[in-house]
C-alpha cells in the first residue's frame, strides 16, 4: 500500500512537472512572434522619434510613444494563431502577464510622475535632469521584466537578452547623450527583442 502510495505520488510530481516544461514550451513557441512583432515597432516608434525630436529640437514627438499599443494590440491579435486564442490558461501564462503587466504599471507610474514633477519643479534644471533620467529607469525595467520572464519559462535567451537589454541599455544611457539620442536606447531594446523572437522561434520548432 505503501509503495503503491509513493508510485502514485511519484506519478503525480512527473505528470506536473510535464505539464509545466510542456506549457512553457508552448508559451515560448506562442511568443516568439510576439517579440519579432514588438522588437519591429519599438525599433520603427523609437528611431522616428528619435528623428523627428532630431530635426526639429522639440520633445513633444515623444507622445507618439502612446501611438505604440494602438497599432501594435491589433496587430498582434491579427497575426496570432487560433491555437493562441484557444490556449488553455495556466500558472506559467499567468506569471508572465503578470510580469509584463507590472512592468507596465511601474514604467507608466515613473512616466506620470516625471511629468507631473517636470510642470510643478520651479527649477528648468531639475526638471530637465527628471525628464532625461526616465529612458534610464524604463530600459531597466524592461530589461528587469525581460529577464524574470526568462526565469519564469526557463529559457536562457530571454533571460540573456534581458541583461543585455537592461545592464546594457543602462550603459548607453550614461554613454549616447541627454536629449533625443536617449531614443536610441528602444531602438536597441527594440533590435534586441526581434532578434531574442528569432531565436526563440528556432529554438522550439
Amino acid at each position: 500500500m505503501e509503495q503503491n502510495k509513493e508510485m502514485t505520488a511519484s506519478e503525480s510530481l512527473q505528470l506536473i512537472t510535464e505539464t509545466l516544461n510542456n506549457s512553457r514550451k508552448d508559451i515560448l513557441r506562442s511568443n516568439a512572434k510576439y517579440y519579432m512583432i514588438w522588437g519591429v515597432l519599438l525599433t520603427c516608434f523609437s528611431l522616428a522619434i528619435y528623428l523627428l525630436w532630431k530635426s526639429t529640437g522639440h520633445a513633444y514627438w515623444n507622445l507618439l510613444w502612446f501611438a505604440m499599443p494602438l497599432v501594435g494590440f491589433p496587430l498582434a491579435k491579427w497575426i496570432g494563431s487560433k491555437e493562441d486564442a484557444v490556449r488553455s490558461e495556466n500558472v506559467i501564462s499567468r506569471i508572465t502577464r503578470g510580469i509584463w503587466l507590472t512592468f507596465c504599471i511601474f514604467s507608466c507610474s515613473v512616466a506620470l510622475f516625471s511629468i507631473l514633477y517636470s510642470f510643478i519643479n520651479t527649477s528648468p534644471i531639475g526638471a530637465i535632469a527628471v525628464g532625461t533620467s526616465l529612458s534610464g529607469q524604463i530600459i531597466l525595467l524592461f530589461g528587469m521584466a525581460e529577464t524574470i520572464t526568462g526565469v519564469a519559462l526557463k529559457n536562457w535567451i530571454i533571460k540573456n537578452a534581458g541583461v543585455v537589454t537592461g545592464i546594457g541599455g543602462l550603459a548607453l544611457y550614461y554613454g549616447i547623450g541627454l536629449y533625443e539620442e536617449q531614443m536610441l536606447l528602444f531602438t536597441f531594446a527594440g533590435i534586441v527583442l526581434f532578434i531574442t523572437g528569432i531565436l526563440v522561434k528556432r529554438q522550439n520548432r
